[in-house]
């Protein structure tokens, strides 16, 4: 065997060697870097090794960010990049904006770089590290809908709030003569309020007491009726001397006690059922809420369970609102326990405030979609609620806007503004109409279109008056979907307007849910139950 030139052999292994090194390279003078700098020895990089002497192309690549450039969210890794989590703020690999964190656990993360370790609801955690609800959030993690046949199917209750400025409308006032007998189940009279010295309820109005006395008066009429009280509203938790008192009631032990004992006695002179609370909002700091209230409030609603359950006048029901931004801070697993059941206002989805929204947009949309609201309703399955103890809101108004673009009136189309006031209820900013104003507008509107997905039917009127509502139609399809969920029940704000003026085609035709509540109500009768 020949001996092999040491000179040769050297040259092969130089050879092989420097060819592996070029085909592992990832950049050169005309191969350009996707991101960072081409070094000399040919690979992609942003360190100065890469951008310094001997840079083949590229050279001039900035990082997105560095120790004196932060990250507009995020931290900043040394390799110039913004992200969370300890790949990018640990010590050893952040240069900047150190202290960021993200909101979530994505998974791995750890508690030193999140803010919560587990989404608000049980909702889901984006690779991000921010909660959500759509499948960019939730893929492969979507929530099982309770499901039932809807055909045969009646729901259990039908509740009607009754506005206490409805009697002093300027136009079509509705008094509680005007409730049609036999047709809810229970009637909840709002508002009465809360002292926010004393933390006792009180009636919203002198003459409030009135009308107690007349709403009530209907059980003599119809023996299985329930009249309720409701407490807070909207308004209540206002910037005002009252923007604090639910949490105030809710974070005191002496202030629930006196709060909760107010109630009984309240009930028992107005000879009402139970108590509504509707407040809006636990939590959340635009409505004044505090972080604690989120523990609080479950533990205000049992001590009211627990004084309501020493009279025979013990129905507990709790107002929620359907949306993830204000339904974050309840503990609905908690709160479910002592009550009845839920009031959901699955309604407001969209309005005059969905203009300038980074979410929203100033876009046509009706404010009672049943696509979004069955979404929104997800949020109590994934928290295990009993969908018997859930009621779906009903409205009887519309949320109208002025079109920008008188051309252009279908949903995703933009608005200017809130619609034209009605001559009766004369809201100046918000669009509001009631049905019995949209039942005028009629004969004056577009031929009036359903969605059967969103089931919702839609107008324009006078050209660029924008209107989305509900009629028999649409509420059948709710109503039907309402059973297919399995869903206890249905309420309405508000049952203070005539409904009949909505379709006058047809005389004498009472709304589905009505119809329904009226077969459960007949067997009830017939086995001997009280309703």
């Amino acid at each position: 065997m020949k001996a092999t030139n040491p000179l040769l052999l050297a040259g092969l292994i130089a050879c092989t060697l420097f060819a592996k090194i070029s085909s592992a390279q990832d950049c050169s003078k005309t191969k350009l870097c996707a991101t960072g700098c081409c070094s000399k020895f040919g690979f992609c990089g942003t360190t100065d090794e890469h951008c310094g002497e001997g840079c083949q192309s590229t050279c001039d690549f900035e990082l997105g960010c560095h120790a004196s450039k932060p990250c507009a969210t995020g931290c900043c890794s040394k390799f110039g990049f913004c992200g969370l989590g300890p790949d990018f703020c640990s010590p050893e690999n952040c240069v900047s904006g150190c202290q960021s964190k993200s909101y979530c656990d994505p998974g791995g993360y750890g508690p030193d770089y999140v803010e919560i370790e587990k989404c608000p609801l049980n909702v889901c955690c984006s690779k991000f590290g921010f909660c959500g609800t759509t499948s960019e959030f939730c893929a492969g993690k979507e929530v099982a809908r309770p499901q039932c046949s809807s055909a045969g199917r009646k729901v259990q209750r039908v509740i009607g709030y009754f506005e206490s400025w409805a009697p002093k409308r300027a136009c079509q006032a509705f008094q509680p003569e005007d409730i049609p007998v036999g047709v809810y189940s229970h009637l909840i009279f709002a508002f009465a309020g809360i002292d926010p010295v004393t933390f006792e309820i009180v009636p919203g109005s002198p003459d409030d007491i009135d009308l107690y006395r007349r709403i009530t008066a209907l059980k003599k009429k119809d023996p299985d009726l329930k009249v309720l009280i409701a407490v807070g509203g909207w308004a209540f938790n206002d910037p005002g001397p009252t923007a604090t008192t639910f949490s105030d009631v809710a974070r005191s032990p002496t202030n629930r006690i006196r709060f909760a004992r107010s109630v009984l006695k309240f009930l028992i002179t107005y000879d009402f059922d139970g108590v509504d609370i509707d407040w809006e909002y636990p939590g959340a700091e635009d409505r004044s809420g505090r972080p604690e209230d989120f523990k609080n409030f479950p533990i205000l609603m049992s001590d009211l369970r627990e004084a309501l359950d020493m009279s025979g006048r013990n129905i507990l029901t709790l107002t929620t609102p359907v949306s993830y931004w204000y339904l974050q801070h309840f503990d609905i697993e908690s709160l479910i326990k002592p009550v009845d059941f839920f009031n959901v206002m699955s309604y407001d989805l969209h309005g005059i405030w969905d203009k300038g929204s980074k979410w929203l947009g100033d876009f046509l949309n009706a404010h009672t979609n049943m696509t979004e609201i069955t979404d929104y309703l997800d949020l109590f399955w994934r928290n295990n609620i009993d969908p018997a103890k859930m009621t779906l809101g009903l409205a009887f108004y519309s949320r109208t806007f002025t079109v920008a673009d008188r051309s252009c009136t279908t949903p995703g189309c933009r608005f200017d503004s809130g619609g034209n006031p009605g001559p009766c209820t004369r809201d100046t900013e918000g669009g509001t109409l009631s049905i019995a104003e949209i039942s005028d507008l009629l004969p004056k509107s577009s031929k009036p279109v359903i969605d059967e997905k969103a089931m919702v039917k839609m107008t324009v009127a006078n050209g660029n008056q924008w209107i989305a509502y509900d009629d028999l139609d649409t509420w059948k399809l709710k109503i039907d979907a309402a059973n297919r969920l399995c869903l206890g029940g249905v309420m309405v704000w508000a049952a203070a307007v005539h409904v009949d003026r909505l379709q006058p085609e047809v005389p004498h035709r009472r709304w589905c849910p009505m119809d329904d509540y009226q077969a459960v109500r007949s067997r009830r009768r017939r086995r001997g139950h009280d309703g």
